[in-house]
């Protein structure tokens, strides 16, 4: 397993522990696991119609001198 596959399973699991010490019920956390699949799906949908970013290092968009 790589180690951003075994962190993603950490970080979730985390998520999880604490969602569920802080009381919220099984079907509580499936309405916030629910709700994280929207906000990405949206962001994806959204990204897709967004202009491209700018170039991560400005030095490349300067004319040449």
């Amino acid at each position: 397993m790589s180690t951003d596959a075994k962190a993603t399973k950490i970080l979730a699991r985390t998520f999880f522990n604490q969602l569920r010490s802080s009381g919220y019920t099984p079907t509580q956390v499936i309405a916030v696991a629910t709700e994280l699949i929207d906000l990405v799906a949206t962001d994806i949908r959204d990204g897709d119609k967004a202009p491209p970013a700018p170039s991560a290092h400005p030095e490349e968009s300067r004319p040449a001198a």
